[in-house]
């Protein structure tokens, strides 16, 4: 048997005449910063009260006011799209997550399978000494990797993690989640009528994770991924959070926007010269309306007010505990979101958001009688689209949209007196897949080449770190494309070629959803001078049109974006359809997209 290749001392045949050498620890030196990420679900550009809203997020607007609040910040206008990107630095297609994971289809770009080339930044970390926690939302795991039973090739611990607490799907209920500790299915501790909230079970897991660590070490730097459900549906919060919104809403989306605007403007988030873009006739007015439709959408929005600012007092519980243990102004915190704000509510928002997504008509009458219920583990609610619109002001369009309404959303840095600038705002354009390299730039680590013995695709994003210290410095990312359900998008120096093809499950506009890619009618914007994509120059600047369109089917071909399609795909990957199931007594609970298909049958 050989000896360790590194041992530095000599053996003897006795303790006498050998001389005893330990391997160094793997840390990173002392002082090296901790890094906290915080991403946010479904959380429009305007919904911090530091990014125009008035809905009460203090702990976000304090790391706002002492950190940096980026106007420009992009994602790819869906959850796990976005958060392959953020977790590796690359592309959504070239991590195989085009879409959700339960959207699969056989294609590269497509299958959901994040490629093991395209290491995670916990991987990175890692190997170099960081403890590592993940919390909260991943979906990032293909539907037939899902099952206890299966692979954990592309679960939390596999993928750098050292600890995981949450759930692996899109979304789950606040108050009876489905969880997953490390690698295995577990109850929640107690139950709602015990006080029970997933958010702040969280909160309580990612304490007591720091405080094991310190326990075994004083030093040692920690990167932690904090994902809450917040705020997807269903937006359910105690009801302490919500009531203080009672009537706050009632002057309705279109004066709400209105006001949002100004304050946006006020702030100095927006580039001079900004224009709130007009409502789309899709979205009603609020006047037209009448007097129960005000009062229960006004109410759907006092509940998702309230979910959101419950979520930003859990963050504030983490924030003091690290400031207790007097390590918050050594890390590195990120808060952003994942996309733009969501029109999964349907236009007259939803109870139960799974008859949206099943096109189950809904009745006025039937959800006022439940409007009290709202909020509560009896509820699977969402609001109206109306107030999605709003919450993505002073933008167009949604989640799931190429419009900057479903690619632009808030982003916050700080790092106590580390950053060069504070209190400030940035508009350098910035995406997603900057924040790894930004990282690794700000640590002074160069992106590994072998991870697990696997060589490394390259890192697609650029860094922006050397925005911290000012707002005149141009952004080193000057071109990426976007493709979400068939709509694209493409960004060059400071244009933006973009189109919306209508997804086969969701036409918002009442387009048709057969209508050949062909057919599509592209606009063109200079986003520069153009931050809301209000003054379509197709017409007057042809040539440049035909210049992003001509880069964007580069793009396409270089990031395995192709086949367009804007078909969802079936729910979960079904490779592995059987005609026989059998389920033996005392199994762990199944995903719905690894289990047969018994939905709308009669037995």
């Amino acid at each position: 048997m050989g000896q360790k290749k590194n041992f530095k001392g000599t053996i003897g045949r006795t303790f006498e005449d050998s001389k005893f050498s330990w391997e160094p620890l793997n840390q990173p030196p002392a002082g090296t910063p901790n890094i906290l990420i915080v991403l946010l679900d479904d959380v429009g550009y305007a919904q911090f009260g530091c990014y125009g809203s008035d809905i009460a997020t203090p702990t976000f607007d304090a790391l706002a006011a002492n950190g940096l609040r980026y106007a420009n910040y992009h994602t790819t206008a869906l959850c796990s799209p976005t958060r392959a990107c953020l977790m590796t630095g690359r592309n959504h297609h070239s991590n195989g997550m085009a879409r959700v994971i339960e959207m699969t289809s056989g294609f590269p770009g497509y299958d959901a399978e994040i490629p093991h080339e395209n290491g995670f930044m916990a991987e990175m970390l890692q190997e170099k000494g960081w403890a590592t926690f993940a919390l909260g939302k991943w979906h990032l795991t293909p539907p037939h990797e899902r099952n206890i039973g299966g692979p954990r090739t592309r679960w939390p611990l596999s993928k750098g993690f050292d600890r995981f607490y949450g759930f692996m799907a899109g979304e789950t209920d606040q108050y009876y989640p489905d969880l997953v500790h490390d690698s295995h299915a577990v109850d929640p501790p107690k139950t709602p009528a015990e006080g029970y909230h997933l958010t702040e079970d969280m909160v309580d897991r990612a304490i007591d994770y720091l405080k094991d660590l310190r326990a075994y070490s004083a030093t040692q730097p920690f990167f932690m991924y904090f994902a809450p459900g917040a705020a997807h549906a269903p937006h359910q919060a105690p009801k302490e959070f919500i009531d203080p919104y009672r009537g706050k809403f009632d002057m309705g989306w279109d004066e709400w926007r209105n006001r949002v605007f100004q304050r946006q403007v006020d702030s100095g988030l927006l580039p001079p010269g900004t224009k709130l873009s007009e409502r789309p006739a899709w979205v009603p007015e609020w006047a037209t309306l009448s007097a129960d439709e005000k009062r229960l959408y006004a109410r759907m929005m006092e509940v998702f007010a309230g979910f959101l600012t419950h979520t930003d007092a859990q963050v504030g519980r983490l924030v003091n505990f690290l400031k207790t243990l007097d390590e918050f102004d050594n890390t590195i915190v990120l808060v952003m979101s994942d996309n733009g704000a969501s029109a999964e509510g349907g236009p007259k928002g939803s109870y139960n958001e799974k008859y949206f997504f099943n096109f189950v008509p809904e009745s006025l009458e039937e959800n006022l009688k439940r409007i009290d219920l709202l909020g509560t583990e009896h509820a699977n609610n969402h609001y109206p689209w109306g107030w999605a619109w709003a919450g993505n002001t002073p933008l167009k369009r949604f989640k799931r949209d190429t419009h900057e309404g479903g690619v632009c959303d808030p982003m916050i840095m700080h790092w106590g007196n580390k950053l060069p600038a504070r209190g400030e705002t940035r508009h350098q354009y910035v995406h997603v897949v900057d924040i790894v390299p930004t990282l690794l730039d700000i640590l002074g680590m160069e992106p590994p080449k072998v991870i697990k013995g696997v060589t490394q695709n390259p890192i697609e994003g650029t860094s922006f770190a050397h925005t911290l210290p000012s707002d005149d410095v141009r952004s080193n990312h000057t071109t990426q494309y976007y493709e979400m359900l068939g709509s694209r998008a493409i960004y060059h120096d400071g244009w933006k070629a973009v189109v919306f093809h209508p997804p086969s499950m969701i036409a918002y506009d009442g387009s048709d959803a057969t209508r050949p890619f062909d057919a599509d009618i592209w606009e063109l914007y200079n986003v520069a001078k153009d931050f809301s994509e209000c003054d379509d120059l197709a017409t007057t600047h042809p040539e440049k049109l035909k210049e992003l369109q001509e880069l964007w089917w580069s793009e396409a071909d270089r990031y395995q974006v192709l086949p367009l399609n804007n078909q969802p795909g079936r729910y979960g990957d079904r490779r592995h359809l059987r005609d026989r199931y059998v389920y033996l007594p005392g199994i762990s609970p199944l995903p719905e997209s690894t289990a047969p298909n018994l939905k709308n049958r009669s037995f």
